[in-house]
This record gives structure tokens, sequence and C-alpha cells, in this order.
């Protein structure tokens, strides 16, 4: 009986570029990463057969060739570079360069098990409206700096209105995200078991639900480890090293970690109590921190999970 083999491919992507190779085969072509490159891609990839694809996420670069593939009918992974990192320390894999990696890539995705959850069509340019966002406060931060400065009065009040001017966009740009989020049940939804969080406001909220569409559909160690909050060891023999967190979606990282301070210090009882009882133990204020923003996912995950606003005892469980 005869049986078909599904092949995958794995793609290397850069701005200008992309690298791409087939597991177990010979394959390898390199396109430009513009529509006419993913559409000769695509080509190739079909008469070498292959139906599954795997790219490393890359700060936004992958969003054109995956949306395109995924037109075309291919089976597309989105990893983490996490993922591939570990993966490649798994087989010994030490050597680098866009072909290599590209091959890499391949074998990582085709060990994995997609998951649907990555992909909804909705999510995606809402996440880069607040993208937007993040990048105006960025811009709001800069020139609240730069204010500590400046003496000339007149430069001053040039200054504060550039500041108020982006406060007022800022502002803007969150009303129309939440306003086009809560056009969708489910995703409305979402947010407000997410807002039920005590300590997690709706910036924050909005970072969860955008930045993580898996929520409520992976483990809590999932959840810490997508969002860059899982601590990893650092032991060697008979040295202990510090815990420390890696990979993971660093503005979703930010976000939580912002969103740690106030939260471990004012609004959330679970929290506060965690914070106290690291302190106590001698954890520096920092990795306390870090773990009740990791704290904040794993019940952000629970709450949607569960499908029910939070209730203290998500903190135990």
């Amino acid at each position: 009986m005869s049986h078909i083999t599904t092949l995958t491919a794995g793609i290397d992507t850069a701005k200008d570029k992309l690298d791409a190779a087939i597991h177990t085969t010979p394959f390898r072509l390199i396109v430009e990463n513009r529509r006419p490159g993913w559409r000769r891609l695509a080509t190739a990839l079909t008469r070498a057969g292959a139906s599954k694809v795997g790219i490393e996420a890359t700060g936004g670069y992958e969003r054109g060739i995956v949306a395109h593939l995924r037109a075309s009918g291919f089976e597309v992974i989105v990893l983490q570079p996490l993922q591939v990192k570990a993966f490649a320390r798994l087989h010994l894999r030490r050597a680098k360069n866009d072909a290599l990696d590209a091959a890499l890539i391949a074998a990582c995705a085709a060990a994995v098990t997609p998951r649907d959850t990555e992909h909804d069509p909705r999510i995606l340019p809402l996440a880069d409206e607040l993208t937007f966002v993040e990048q105006i406060e960025e811009d709001i931060t800069r020139a609240k700096t730069r204010l500590e400065h400046i003496a000339d009065t007149r430069i001053q009040r040039l200054v504060q209105a550039d500041i108020r001017r982006l406060e007022k966009r800022r502002d803007a740009e969150l009303r129309r995200i939440v306003q086009a989020l809560q056009a969708h049940d489910d995703l409305a939804m979402r947010l407000q078991l997410v807002l039920s969080v005590p300590g997690i406001g709706e910036r924050t909220a909005l970072a969860i639900v955008l930045r993580m569409p898996e929520i409520g559909q992976i483990s809590r160690e999932q959840a810490a480890a997508l969002a860059g909050l899982a601590p990893f060891d650092d032991d060697s023999g008979t040295r202990k090293g510090e815990r420390h967190i890696a990979g993971g979606r660093g503005r979703l990282r930010r976000s939580l970690y912002l969103a740690a301070l106030p939260a471990a210090f004012r609004w959330n009882q679970a929290l506060i109590s965690l914070y106290k009882r690291l302190i106590a133990r001698g954890k520096p204020h920092r990795i306390a921190l870090v773990a009740c923003a990791r704290k904040l996912i794993v019940y952000a995950n629970a709450v949607v999970q569960r499908g029910k606003p939070w209730e203290i005892n998500y903190a135990s469980s």
C-alpha cells in the first residue's frame, strides 16, 4: 500500500530575504522577502512536495510570508526563538548560518505538533495597532526624560505640548483597539475575564489577549514560557547559579513586568503576599517582581481556561 509522506520546510527570515530548506532533502532556495519572492517560494515548495512550513518569529518580518503561505494552503507553524534554540541544543547543533538555520527550523517544525490558536486573522491587525500604541508610549517616555534636562522655559512648553499631544493620541488609539476587539463576542469575553484579575488593567489585558492568543488553551508552564517569564536553572556540578528568564514575547513580558509592581504593592493580595515572602527569603526586588509578573500571566490563563472571573482560590491552584 502506498502512503503520502508530508515534507516539512523551514524558513529563516531576514528583513530583505528568506532562506528556505526542506527537511531530509537537499532543497535550498533564497528569495527576496517581498510578494514576488513569496510567490516564487510558494510555487517551489509546492513542486517539491512540502505542505508544512516552520518559520521562526522575527519581530514581524515573517508576517508577510506567513500570511501568503497560509492563503496558499500551507500548514504554517510560527516557532518561538526559544523553541528553535532548545531544539538545536538537544541535537548538538552549534554551526550557524542562514542556510543551516533554515534546515534547523525545518527539522524543528517537523517534530512539532502545530496549534491553530496562534493564527487568528482578527488579532494580528489589532496587535499591530497595539505595537503602535507602545511606540507612542516610548516616545512619551523619551520626551519626559528630555524635559528633565531642559532649562529654557520656551522649549519646556514645546516639549510639554508634544507630551500632551502624544498622550491624547495614545488614549484615542487604545479606545479604537478596545472597540474593535469588543465587536467580537469571544474576544470581548476573553478581555473581561483577564480584566477580572486584580492588578491587570485595560492596557495589560489588551497585551495579554492580543500578544497571547493561546491564552486559556495552554498550561500554566507554557503560558509563562511564551511570555518569557519561565525560570531557567543555571547549575553546573556543585555550582548553583541564579535562575533566569529568557526568550518569549518581549513586548508582552514588558507589559506584565510593568503591571507587576503596582499589583504586588497594592492591587492583588495574593501577589502582595508572594512579594513579601520572596523578599523575606532574601530574594532581590527584581527577582520578586519577575515572579509576580509570572503569576499574573498564570492567573490570566486560569480565568480564561475556566471561563469564570477571578477568585482568590485561583492563586493557590
